[in-house]
């Protein structure tokens, strides 16, 4: 697979795969969530469509295993709107999962049969609810992983050594979320001394935490830094995202910078009639951060170092 990138309508190559969305979501259901659940395949498509005008080429959707997780919907997006998309597997953190999920009982063995079989034979289409259920065609090209607000549990751990060793036997990347920016330095641990490698570790939500000397001490290290919250002005407005982008480039370190949007709520969808909406990332923020870091600094973001993390070893 080298050279390649895995979408959920097959393997490409990785220089085609373009302007990309590093993270986002078209379908979830979380406890952690409730009302503002994504479960409408035709306003996925919508809010897409309306994406892809906007100069989108391609979305990472980090909806891992239990969370409404739904490949056949993610093909049917991709082929109706043209859009590629990569799928995921992996786990997310506790705050994700009922008591009752078979994801907290689970042995580190069974966690990483069900990622393995994602990822080289096909997506489970019910989240492996039902192991007599067939395979999807669409396979993962990416593992999604989490941990907690400071802190990485129990079964956190579990989970991440589960996807560690995913990662270093497929070569296939892990996306890691860090809440509100913290935990990174452990999630990263824990996930190397599992067999990945730090540059297949890619940290999300860290613009969270807009700490550019931290920042700058893991992209000297290889991984790679996502800044995902584009729009989200209730966290911080849009300028200081940009300062800090410029800082890190400034450093040295502009190809470890990726960016996504997180549009992991209904009410963020222009198609559920909420906001900014997929389209924002290249309709309102691009052009800003154009006119700071110029044109050249802004295609790597968004096109080279993409396709350079998401590339399956």
């Amino acid at each position: 697979m080298t050279g390649q990138v895995m979408t959920v309508t097959g393997p490409i190559a990785s220089a085609d795969l373009g302007v990309t969305d590093a993270h986002d979501h078209l379908l979830l259901r979380s406890p952690a969530l409730r009302g503002d659940e994504m479960d409408d395949p035709e306003r996925a498509i919508n809010e897409v469509r309306e994406a892809k005008t906007s100069g989108l080429q391609a979305i990472v959707e980090l909806t891992p295993i239990g969370l409404g997780r739904r490949p056949d919907v993610l093909r049917l997006v991709s082929e109706s709107t043209g859009m590629l998309i990569i799928g995921a597997t992996g786990y997310h953190r506790d705050a994700h999962y009922p008591a009752d999920h078979w994801v907290n009982s689970a042995g580190e063995d069974l966690l990483l049969d069900r990622m393995l079989a994602d990822i080289e034979r096909g997506m489970h289409p019910q989240d492996w609810t039902d192991d007599s259920v067939a395979l999807d065609t669409a396979r993962a090209g990416v593992i999604k992983a989490g941990a907690s607000y400071h802190r990485v549990s129990r079964g956190e751990r579990r989970r991440l050594a589960a996807i560690g060793e995913a990662s270093q036997r497929t070569g296939v990347p892990i996306v890691a979320h860090t809440e509100v920016g913290t935990g990174a330095d452990e999630i990263v641990s824990t996930l190397t001394a599992a067999g990945a490698t730090e540059d297949r570790v890619i940290l999300a939500h860290l613009d969270r935490n807009p700490d550019g000397e931290l920042h700058i001490e893991f992209a000297a290290r290889g991984v790679y830094l996502e800044y995902d919250t584009v729009g989200r002005i209730k966290y911080r407005p849009d300028s200081q995202l940009i300062d800090l982008i410029e800082a890190v480039c400034a450093a040295g370190y502009l190809g470890q910078i990726m960016l996504g949007l997180d549009l992991g709520r209904s009410s963020y969808f222009r198609a559920y009639e909420g906001g900014p909406g997929m389209r924002y990332l290249m309709a309102a923020f691009v052009p800003r951060l154009r006119k700071r870091i110029g044109e050249s600094a802004v295609r790597q973001i968004l096109v080279d170092n993409p396709a350079r993390a998401f590339t399956i070893r």
